[in-house]
């Protein structure tokens, strides 16, 4: 199973990311562990300056923007 984290504030922006995650990963079948994580220090020890970020399995992958529907069925498909 795939840990994934989204890193934010909790802005509209960063749970519309979260939904899209999960949606994608139903849809390909993957099992996925999505957590929503709104620490500042959390955040700043992902070295984020810019939300939303994604950490897939402790690997930042993503911050900034809400990303691309293929990046994301490239995350879940690696590994």
């Amino acid at each position: 199973m795939k840990q994934i984290k989204v890193l934010g504030s909790g802005c509209k922006k960063c749970t519309k990311t979260a939904e899209l995650i999960n949606k994608l990963a139903l849809e390909k079948g993957v099992s996925v562990n999505v957590t929503k994580e709104t620490d500042p220090q959390v955040i700043m020890a992902y070295r984020v300056m810019s939300t939303p970020a994604v950490v897939v399995d402790e690997q930042l992958v993503h911050s900034g923007s809400i990303p691309h529907t293929e990046q994301i069925q490239a995350w879940l498909s690696e590994g």
